[in-house]
């Protein structure tokens, strides 16, 4: 299989298959990624070295400290490495959704049904991910990413042919929660020097629509009570 993947031969596999390949071949952590590139498969988020365990332990506290708001830790290629429950409960985070930040925003209905500001926010999240593209040429984990966005979604791929270009700092995000009604949230990306292949994403309450009151109710007791049952949205 790997020499026709090598090939560029059309073939399909899955997630699995590769894992059980790399298995077998007792392939190195990067050799892995590689070969689900090959397989035109979004790479796998990196593991983290022995050593890093307490790196990682201390940015979990990091951004459960960061409760009632919410903060995602995501890797150079927008993968979501950590979250916090405020980030679940906000914008419908989730084991079964899409674990990269930029196919969750193109893909995710959920998401996209609470982010009232999201076509205002496409054009900017487009260039942003153009721009660690471009700070990391020839990265074909990128390209993997890309192209699964693509085939997904027309609104990307029309973006995506602007070539925008805008540096990741700080966004301004609107939303609208089926149990909370109207927020307001600013993101703002903070890079970890200790783990330059990471990003932190914080989010603070802006003055508007009480929000800083409502993400305090919405992991409250009463808050999680409300979020155990089904709604729209």
């Amino acid at each position: 299989m790997c020499t026709s993947l090598e090939q560029g031969r059309d073939i399909s596999v899955s997630p699995q298959v590769i894992d059980a390949v790399a298995r077998v071949l007792r392939l190195s952590p990067a050799e892995r990624r590689h070969l689900y590139v090959l397989a035109g498969l979004n790479p796998p988020v990196p593991e983290t070295a022995p050593g890093d365990w307490d790196m990682c332990a201390g940015l979990r506290r990091l951004i459960d400290t960061w409760m009632p708001f919410p903060a995602v830790i995501m890797d150079v290629y927008w993968n979501s490495v950590l979250y916090n429950e405020a980030a679940a409960i906000v914008f419908g985070l989730r084991p079964e959704a899409p674990q990269n930040c930029l196919v969750s925003f193109f893909t995710d209905p959920l998401y996209q049904s609470r982010l009232s500001s999201w076509e205002v926010l496409a054009p900017r999240v487009v260039a942003q991910f153009r721009a660690a593209c471009s700070d990391n040429q020839g990265d074909e984990g990128f390209r993997a990413v890309v192209e699964e966005v693509t085939a997904a979604s027309p609104v990307f791929a029309e973006l995506w042919g602007r070539r925008d270009i805008l540096p990741g700092g700080q966004n301004r995000k609107e939303l609208d929660h089926p149990l909370a009604g109207p927020l307001a949230v600013e993101s703002t990306q903070l890079r970890v020097p200790a783990r330059p292949d990471l990003v932190i994403v914080l989010h603070t309450p802006l003055p508007e629509a009480d929000t800083a009151a409502k993400l305090e109710w919405l992991v409250s007791p009463e808050g999680r009570r409300g979020a155990m049952y089904p709604v729209a949205g």
